[in-house]
């Protein structure tokens, strides 16, 4: 079983893309969580809402890959949760590190614009491409393997349809 986290900033096409690209492979998808909570609780988080996002996030993963697909798509995990927890409070705790990790993440670049949709925060370019940074520093403090997707939404699409090809 491979896993693919779509990983990134807000607003860079991670999950449009994990749905189609599920649909049209026929694998599972684990989506994000952290919106899900976000559409019922509100967006006012404290440290408390982003464990309880991460949590739930790798029960659903781990739920899902109890059938050993050979191909699970996760649209996103607690590596991007723990990201946030150092965007909005300047720490990160050490349970969204000890998750399990994903064998490849794909990380998306802020460089598509920005879409507001009521749940996403971070729309100014500083504080978009401070995310982003932040996002990238997960993937690297925990050592995992990465690609970088970047582009227009029509490259964005090559270059992960080619990326699960080989993987999958």
């Amino acid at each position: 079983m491979i896993r693919v986290c779509f990983h990134g900033a807000e607003s860079t096409g991670k999950s449009t893309l994990a749905h189609q690209l599920a649909d049209e492979l026929g694998c599972p998808l684990v989506p994000e969580y952290g919106r899900a909570y976000a559409e019922t609780c509100g967006i006012d988080f404290g440290m408390p809402d982003l464990l309880a996002i991460a949590r739930e996030q790798d029960r659903l993963a781990r739920k899902a890959a109890t059938t050993r697909p050979a191909l699970l798509l996760l649209d996103t995990d607690p590596l991007i949760t723990a990201a946030w927890a150092e965007m909005l409070f300047g720490e990160v705790p050490r349970e969204l590190l000890a998750y399990p990790k994903a064998e490849l993440y794909l990380l998306f670049a802020p460089d598509v614009p920005w879409v507001a949709d009521g749940t996403r925060f971070f729309g100014k370019d500083e504080a978009r491409g401070r995310f982003a940074e932040l996002a990238e520093s997960m993937l690297v403090r925990t050592g995992v393997s990465y690609r970088t997707i970047s582009g227009s939404w029509d490259d964005r699409e090559r270059q992960v349809r080619e990326i699960l090809a080989q993987v999958a």
